[in-house]
């Protein structure tokens, strides 16, 4: 069980599937909470469970995403990555999502162009196209596994079209983006061989894309790959570790989210037959519907910033050199912020929520990942009305952050074929 209330803040495996009765428990006993650190004489990790408070360090310029310079002075902090996992602390070290300005501005503004709504905008027929082709394959099964045969492929078809990674390289791509995502810190399973796997992964994918660069230096090419190899501003032009570094996150960040976003869209949806059946006979919804959705069960839970100087936050000091867990799902809850807020209102203003962040580091993809979410959705609840559950809950990954079912099976409404059956106990169609 989760232990509340004596400094121990952490959820369970069977947290994890609905953390938010313990966050409301944090959010109004304890909002601004402090986890001792493991080690003497460092400073405790702070969590914070309120709207206002969280909003308050997404804005700050006093708090950021290097340790390194929170720290200061005060001794090194942890590595991130272990230093013999050398590929992966390379290729990690140049994402977006771990950089603070200048170099964070100057990298995002060489790719923030090709996420511009605009932009997006013009990808709308193309994710419609794979959305459909992805349900004819499985209207044509009794019962579906959705991560598996839509959620996940959609994104990662959409961001390797983007790349320039041929549609055969999918099934490839995934495996290795789900290995890196298995050394996140959030990770509640501890596997021991997590980094190694990631390690892996991080060779693999560096290998690829720096052939891909390699390539788009000799040849023309049409995608955002090449966009980054020409990319110059005043300081020049990206060297190929960051470039590689660039295509990696993008590629992970830009699946996994909305993987998650369109698992637990349907997840809510399928509890809410009601809103289900309002937003499939007006479609005008749609967008506002994913707003709320990504409000009600955001697809990241949590995200960690340091304090580069003493913050005073709801009356508690937070001491330079500490980390800051930014509880999103706690905030798109609370109820200063949002009226009934574990109530799914697809017709409530959900701006500002917190489920892409805030500031200078608000989601890159946010645009595209709406659309996919809003495409998605639309077609699904257009070209299979009879998706329903089977009675084998979802699996949740073991995953404080990027939150979202691993295995999520439904019933398609096809009707079974001859001697066909289903165990429910393990999820399995099989014949008699």
């Amino acid at each position: 069980m989760t232990r509340r209330g004596t400094g121990q803040f952490a959820l369970t495996g069977e947290d994890i599937a609905d953390p938010y009765p313990v966050y409301r428990h944090y959010r109004e006993v304890d909002p601004v909470h402090a986890v001792p650190a493991a080690s003497p004489g460092l400073p405790p990790t702070w969590y914070l469970f309120r709207y206002a408070d969280v909003v308050s360090v997404l804005s700050s310029t006093h708090v950021g995403r290097s340790p390194q310079r929170a720290r200061a002075g005060l001794g090194d902090p942890a590595p991130l990555i272990p230093a013999r996992y050398p590929v992966l602390r390379e290729v990690v070290s140049d994402w977006l999502v771990f950089l603070d300005p200048p170099r964070h501005t100057r990298l995002r503004g060489l790719v923030a162009t090709q996420f511009s709504p605009r932009v997006v905008t013009g990808l709308r027929d193309r994710i419609e196209q794979i959305a459909r082709e992805l349900l004819g394959s499985m209207r044509q099964k009794t019962y579906t596994e959705l991560v598996e045969d839509y959620s996940a492929p959609l994104p990662i078809l959409v961001i390797s079209e983007l790349l320039g990674i041929p549609r055969e390289r999918r099934d490839w791509m995934r495996d290795r983006a789900v290995a890196l995502q298995e050394a996140n810190s959030s990770r509640t399973d501890g596997r021991p061989d997590r980094y190694a796997r990631a390690e892996a992964a991080a060779r693999d994918l560096r290998d690829y894309f720096l052939g891909e660069v390699l390539l788009r230096r000799r040849q023309e090419f049409d995608d955002l790959t090449a966009l980054l190899v020409r990319g110059q501003d005043p300081e020049g032009s990206l060297t190929d570790a960051e470039i590689v570094s660039t295509c990696i996150h993008l590629l992970t960040a830009g699946h996994e989210t909305t993987t998650n976003l369109v698992s637990k869209a349907v997840l809510a949806l399928l509890a809410h037959p009601g809103v289900r059946d309002e937003l499939r006979a007006d479609p005008a919804l749609m967008p506002g519907a994913v707003a709320e959705l990504i409000r009600y069960d955001a697809p990241v839970q949590m995200i960690t910033r340091w304090a580069y100087r003493d913050e005073l936050i709801a009356g508690r000091t937070i001491s330079r050199g500490s980390k800051i867990v930014l509880v999103l799902g706690s905030a798109n809850r609370d109820p200063e912020r949002f009226a009934e807020p574990d109530t799914l209102d697809i017709r409530r203003n959900a701006g500002r929520h917190c489920g892409f962040g805030m500031g200078i580091h608000y989601c890159l993809g946010a645009a595209l990942a709406r659309l996919e979410a809003e495409i998605g959705l639309a077609c699904l609840l257009r070209d299979m009305p009879h998706l329903a559950t089977t009675g084998e809950p979802a699996r949740y990954a073991d995953d404080l952050v990027f939150h979202g079912p691993s295995r999520l099976l439904l019933r398609t409404g096809k009707p079974p074929g001859q001697n066909e059956t289903f165990d429910e106990r393990h999820g399995r169609v099989g014949s008699l």
